[in-house]
């Protein structure tokens, strides 16, 4: 970062607030999430139509909430503190996020004036006039930014933010594992499909049989056809005594070919970038359906570029889009894949036993890493690669839930959902 985009950054902030989130950021750090875990309940029982925008699965987890208590608190160091990382990229992809729901101007009042009520009843009689008036000017310096940056994606999506989905038909439902389904979607309205760059994502809203809205993110994991998209959803198995996912449970259970789903416009920066050199993709678990939409656009428009595919996951059985990107791969003048398998089937011979280990892998001295998975596996993955130097600025990344805020390990060109 120049040093002429460190003091523009500072210079948001009035002088005698940042002299006052200095002093405080640490103590609101230590007490950020006790901060939005009292927000959410004061919010709902106050507007309890936001209830159909936010992500309840998240909320019962508690990652919505650290997820905004980093978000907020990372936004306001890095105003007063010229060391710190640059905020843009998640900036922008918190914008990408809001702009797939359909998150409205006049809504970050809301939020703002719930946000700063809970931080005066969490800190109490540390919250002065002074402190109060810092931390709602850099809620605000915030919000403005988002707005701003939502406005354009929005125009740039031709996406009206009052009415943010259209209906699609499943067409198509296929089994990919056990505990994995692609549906394929057609706009129920007949019109086109909107412009879909390989490696975006789509808000998916259901309605469930308790009467609840609720959205949830998805790849899409195929664009080989013009006139439709496919998403590609893992069961969401409860771990500890949580639940099981209450969308992709009744996406799985409850959905069929001709059902419709309101679905948002594309959405996210997780995509390839004007170039020719060697890509790397790397990813576990559910990363897989990032793969296939990029593995896709490469065959179809460069397919003399090299790819290599890196996949961990538990067992082949539960390695869902593999012979499809397999099959697809067949396009490409020059794909390699490594897979490795927690449990591997016996007798299987090509694929590697345990966790991804890219130490030995051969990789050329330019090439582009996109991965995806869980933070533990990403951080792993770039810390393997940063060691056999690989720029840190090669590696991209994406991360499915509210966790963009935890996983600010990379530099500021990379990011995640």
């Amino acid at each position: 970062m120049t040093e002429a985009s460190v003091r523009a950054r500072q210079s948001l902030l009035s002088e005698s607030s940042a002299e006052v989130v200095r002093a405080t950021a640490d103590v609101v750090a230590a007490h950020a999430e006790e901060i939005t875990a009292r927000f959410y309940p004061r919010m709902f029982a106050a507007r309890p139509d936001l209830l159909r925008v936010f992500n309840q699965g998240n909320q019962a987890t508690g990652e919505q909430s650290r997820a905004l208590a980093g978000s907020v608190v990372a936004y306001a160091v890095q105003l007063v503190n010229p060391d710190a990382p640059p905020f843009d990229h998640i900036l922008r992809r918190i914008a990408y996020k809001h702009v797939s729901l359909g998150i409205r101007p006049e809504q970050y009042t809301i939020v703002g004036h719930h946000l700063l009520a809970a931080v005066a009843e969490v800190l109490g009689e540390a919250v002065t006039p002074e402190v109060a008036a810092a931390w709602d000017e850099v809620y605000w310096l915030f919000a403005t930014q988002l707005v701003a940056e939502e406005a354009r994606l929005y125009q740039q999506a031709e996406v009206d933010p009052a009415c943010p989905a259209r209906p699609y038909r499943v067409v198509r439902r296929i089994d990919e594992t056990q505990d994995v389904i692609s549906l394929v979607l057609e706009p129920a309205d007949g019109g086109p499909l909107p412009r879909i760059t390989p490696g975006q994502y789509v808000s998916v809203f259901v309605d469930l049989p308790d009467g609840a809205r609720q959205p949830r993110q998805y790849t899409v994991s195929s664009t080989r056809q013009d006139t439709r998209l496919q998403i590609t959803v893992r069961r969401v198995r409860g771990a500890g005594g949580a639940p099981d996912g209450q969308v992709s449970s009744f996406l799985h259970d409850s959905v069929t070919v001709g059902d419709l789903l309101d679905v948002s416009a594309p959405a996210g920066d997780f995509v390839l970038q004007d170039a020719t050199g060697p890509v790397l993709l790397a990813s576990a678990g559910a990363g897989i359906t990032t793969v296939l939409p990029i593995v896709e656009h490469l065959a179809r428009t460069q397919p003399q570029r090299p790819v290599i595919v890196a996949h961990a996951d538990r067992t082949p059985r539960d390695h869902a889009l593999r012979e499809t990107v397999l099959t697809v791969a067949r396009e490409l003048d020059h794909f390699t894949a490594y897979t490795w398998y927690e449990q591997p089937d016996v007798g299987d011979d090509q694929a590697r036993i345990g966790y991804m280990d890219l130490s030995d892998v051969p990789l050329p001295d330019d090439v582009q890493v996109f991965t995806c998975g869980p933070l533990p596996f990403m951080r792993h993955v770039r810390t393997t690669l940063l060691a056999r130097g690989v720029p840190a600025a090669r590696i991209r990344y994406e991360v499915f839930g509210p966790d963009l805020w935890s996983a600010r390990l990379t530099e500021p060109e990379s990011g995640g959902r």
